[in-house]
């Protein structure tokens, strides 16, 4: 950080999404004027219409705009902004962007780069933290970095045993050990992970703390040395080392634990002259043992839990301090208040493997109420692109107590209704109402042990009622009063498509009664029960249904839309399910032609680039057989061939942006004998 005494006036938010939103919401309330940077992508974003200025750094790409330092630093020239705040993500622990803003005599709003490069490599840190006296795990974070050196301190440290990418994060160049025989092998696949995430190889190892609680201490300095800490949060809720759930304070921290921690993490910070917000990551084992994990060296995405339970505005705090003043509380000033839960919202779909999920957002209803704070990046009628991280928001609650503070979360993340898209909200509502989590016993195992059979993992299936609702919402008349249009007499038959199923009803009506009975269902066992659903509908709104089905009066929330692609010009209705958002299409007047088996074509399964083509015209294919490579939101999604048959088409290059369902290739599929 700039250690100019004159502080600093207009300070450029070097992020994008909630957290400039965020950054810029606190330095406005402080009084600074706000630069926003977007993309092409992100030209019509809520953070950009937040700011007081706005300038575009580049295409959609992270390597055109948001990861280059030289254009952000010019972004700060052009507009005349003295300080950068680097959010999270991105350069914000970037200690070469961090020095570069130093240089050109702007403010970072983080710690001094020579901390950034200690905590950004582990074998580093971690041979500062056993020198500050910072409890670690045992292992090994030696130079030598020949593979029978590896395998050899393995051994000795002696099985279980985790090796770790030195210069990453997010679980990847991660490799967990049980049996010496795969050494030579995981030696060799983590250290090429790590090399090509973070371009280099270089490894460390630790003894496996298994099923341990992943349990963090915010901490804050200045540059004058005063350091306090601000209590933990537990982020043991953890989905491929991605944290899912965070909760201050830490239902298994006791008093004692954390004063123990707290002043481990101040001699953490200490050790490096850190300065600013800062995070410093330990694993508890079963009998409150704890260790160091690592450092992050910037403000976390969990960070509004700490603010509510201690009352104090974190961002507020890094701007004070890069300005040059002191801290303004010192360690007996930090109270913890009630308890505090955020979950994060993402664009994925928990049913198909959490594949990322892109498109026209046509409802975004967040939850309100007391207790409740959305911290979103996202507005209805925004696009989803698949050039970023799927996070959209972040759901949190607060509560005098544990339970109190559960039990709004879970109504938040039900309330909070995002259509157009699937999302992971039923996978949250599913982890805040298991009784493991809400014993607080949870462990970064809960998931893959405790959870992975939950049924909000397994694929959308419309349920019968839902199918009703749906085929209502489109007869019905949209325009604030329930009913049907005028020239609608008698009964209505209509076809409806729905996760690979398709459904033919009969309604009719009678008032405002409408008794819907399911005629046929495809692709489902013919025992199924279709039997008739009678439902009132009470009160229509532009995106909510007021009606009466056995004897109880509900609501469901839903939008209205055009298709596009494969059901372009059909009406959709996309209906909030408690189980995950549907979306029923209107095909009746579509072709009856029905499919059989897999599909003969190969459609984008979201927006991206296509990174391979494997296959050319002419060539045979089986099924299952992947022929194309896309990438989208950081990550590669195989294509694979729905039937067996010969190659008609290929429709794009290796290097291609396409849409979502955009046709890729074409097969002919092999008749049957």
């Amino acid at each position: 950080m700039s250690t100019q005494a004159q502080g600093f006036n207009k300070v450029l938010v070097a992020n994008r999404g909630e957290i400039a939103v965020r950054v810029i919401r606190s330095a406005q309330s402080l009084g600074y004027r706000t630069v926003a940077v977007f993309s092409e992508a992100d030209a019509n974003a809520p953070h950009v219409s937040a700011a007081d200025e706005a300038i575009c750094i580049g295409a959609a790409a992270v390597g055109e705009s948001y990861l280059v330092a030289e254009k952000l630093i010019d972004a700060a020239q052009k507009t005349g902004a003295d300080a950068i705040h680097p959010g999270y993500g991105f350069l914000s622990e970037n200690s070469a962007f961090a020095k570069a803003c130093v240089d050109a005599n702007i403010t970072f709003i983080g710690p001094r780069p020579d901390a950034i490069d200690l905590m950004g490599s582990k074998r580093q840190s971690k041979i500062a933290m056993i020198a500050a006296g910072v409890p670690c795990i045992p292992g090994y974070e030696g130079a030598d970095q020949a593979d029978d050196v590896l395998k050899n301190a393995a051994i000795e440290i002696g099985m279980p045993v985790m090796l770790k990418a030195s210069a990453g994060g997010g679980g990847r160049g991660m490799r967990l050990v049980t049996d010496a025989n795969d050494l030579d092998e995981l030696i060799k696949s983590a250290r090429s992970e790590a090399l090509n995430a973070f371009g280099s190889g270089e490894l460390i190892i630790e003894k496996a703390v298994m099923q341990p609680r992943h349990i963090e201490i915010q901490v804050f300095a200045d540059s004058f040395g005063n350091t306090v800490y601000l209590g933990e949060r537990d982020c043991s809720v953890q989905r491929r080392h991605q944290k899912v759930v965070e909760e201050a304070p830490s239902p298994f921290v006791n008093p004692d634990m954390r004063k123990a921690m707290g002043e481990a993490a101040v001699n953490a910070a200490k050790s490096c002259n850190y300065v600013g917000a800062g995070t410093v990551e330990f694993l508890a084992d079963s009998e409150g043992n704890f260790y160091f994990l690592e450092m992050n060296t910037r403000l976390q995405v969990e960070h509004p839990v700490t603010e509510l339970i201690t009352g104090l505005d974190l961002v507020a705090m890094q701007l004070r301090v890069a300005a040059g003043d002191t801290l303004s509380i010192s360690q007996d000033d930090v109270t913890l208040t009630g308890h505090a839960m955020e979950v994060r919202l993402y664009a994925e779909d928990p049913g198909a493997n959490f594949i990322p999920q892109t498109g026209l957002l046509n409802l975004w209803q967040p939850a309100s109420g007391d207790g409740i704070r959305i911290d979103s990046g996202i507005a209805q009628g925004q696009v989803v692109s698949p050039f970023y991280d799927p996070m959209l928001a972040k759901i949190i609650a607060y509560g005098e107590n544990r339970e109190e503070a559960r039990r709004r979360l879970v109504r938040a993340v039900e309330d909070s209704h995002l259509l157009g898209i699937k999302d992971n909200r039923a996978f949250l509502a599913a982890i805040l109402r298991n009784e493991t989590f809400i014993q607080g016993e949870a462990t970064t195992a809960f998931i893959g042990d405790d959870f992975n059979q939950d049924p909000s993992l397994q694929a959308l299936k419309a349920q019968n009622q839902e199918v009703a609702l749906a085929a209502a919402i489109l007869c019905a008349v949209n325009t604030g009063s329930a009913g049907w249009h005028n020239n609608e007499i008698g009964s209505r038959f209509i076809k409806l498509a729905c996760e690979e199923q398709t459904f033919e009803l009969a309604l009719s009506k009678a008032d405002n009664q409408i008794t819907t009975e399911l005629i046929s269902i495809e692709s489902v066992s013919t025992d199924e029960s279709i039997a008739p659903i009678i439902l009132t509908v009470l009160e229509q709104t532009e995106n909510t249904l007021k009606y009466l089905h056995d004897g109880i009066v509900r609501s469901v929330v839903y939008s209205r839309t055009k298709g596009e692609g494969e059901a372009l010009g059909c009406e959709q209705v996309h209906l909030a399910a408690r189980y995950g958002n549907l979306t029923f299409t209107d095909i009746s007047l579509q072709s009856a032609k029905k499919n059989q088996g897999g599909s003969d074509q190969v459609l984008a399964s979201m927006d991206g680039a296509m990174v391979d083509v494997m296959v050319k015209v002419g060539d045979v294919v089986e099924v299952g057989q992947t022929l194309a490579v896309l990438e989208a939101m950081k990550m590669e999604h195989p294509l694979k061939a729905g039937v067996a048959g010969t190659i008609a088409e290929v429709l794009v290059l290796a290097g291609d942006q396409v849409k979502g369902r955009q046709k890729l290739i074409q097969i002919t599929a092999t008749e049957a004998e």
